[in-house]
């Protein structure tokens, strides 16, 4: 599931300030993972976490929010915040639990599930003038891959190959072909990004070409995002969406890096990934 990923080489005037904060989305309402499925194979403590909608608490050998944690501090991050619903006691205790170690995790509340540039917005106390580090909780992405992204100048994200989506992860080829496709300039911009286009169709896809990443919302942002998130309008599915808050960055003139990223990446949205996912941990090491 890992590959080697050189780091982008620093732009003119980039800030140096090494990367040590990361935000985690999750706020999510975990509708696809509480949806029943016969043909899941989970225990009665992984079920119970499933119909609670608390995706990154489910048990893969240990709590898979564990997981992600622990690869972000390979990354060299040593402060994490979960975005969370004020509902979220049990991942305000795993908070509590698990700071103190390699890193220090703290809360941010998200009151309504409003979309995930809402999320970030949440978010900007815990990271004032930092840049930092944005990525699902429900995504187990490699430590080289987020180390890549740290490497970044700017504001930046990762732009995953789909050939390696498709071999190495436990994501449905169909599915792939369903994330936001990436446009990457390839004239006096060569590297950064030209468009982002959600949910891409057919004739955009065929015109994007088989080679085109995709993003799987694993971001760099500098504080000029929360911004954007401000001015951020409703999308036509009624919610505030970071791609939109991209484009907005775009359109400001901001450089985007897309970090290329030919890995793996583990998703955990229903209960019939559990058992995938929980089969390619059980080799990977956690340090908390």
């Amino acid at each position: 599931m890992t590959t080697s990923i050189p780091a982008p080489s620093p732009l003119p005037g980039a800030d140096p300030a090494p990367v040590r904060k990361a935000v985690v989305l999750a706020r999510g309402l975990g509708t696809r993972m509480r949806r029943a499925d016969a043909d899941a194979q989970l225990s009665d403590a992984q079920a119970a976490v499933a119909a609670s909608g608390v995706k990154a608490l489910i048990d893969v050998g240990r709590p898979f929010l564990d997981y992600v944690v622990s690869a972000l501090a390979d990354a060299g991050i040593t402060e994490v915040c979960l975005v969370i619903g004020p509902e979220h006691e049990a991942l305000r205790d795993y908070a509590a639990a698990t700071s103190g170690g390699r890193v220090r995790v703290v809360t941010a509340v998200q009151e309504e599930p409003r979309g995930t540039a809402d999320a970030v917005a949440a978010a900007r106390d815990f990271a004032g003038s930092d840049r930092v580090i944005v990525l699902n909780s429900d995504n187990y992405y490699p430590a080289e891959a987020l180390s890549a992204l740290a490497a970044a100048p700017g504001t930046a994200l990762l732009g995953f190959d789909r050939a390696a989506l498709v071999e190495r992860s436990n994501i449905p080829a169909e599915r792939i072909r369903a994330f936001a496709l990436v446009a990457v300039d390839e004239g006096e911009r060569e590297g950064l990004l030209a468009d982002i286009v959600e949910k891409p169709d057919e004739q955009t896809l065929a015109a994007y070409g088989e080679q085109a990443p995709v993003s799987m919302n694993a971001w760099l942002f500098t504080p000029a995002v929360f911004d954007a998130c401000a001015r951020t309008e409703l999308s036509p599915r009624g919610e505030l969406e970071i791609i939109d808050t991209v484009r907005l960055l775009l359109a400001d003139g901001e450089p985007i890096t897309v970090v290329p990223a030919a890995v793996g990446v583990l998703d955990m949205s229903s209960r019939g990934d559990v058992t995938a996912v929980q089969d390619a941990l059980a080799a990977v090491e956690v340090a908390l």
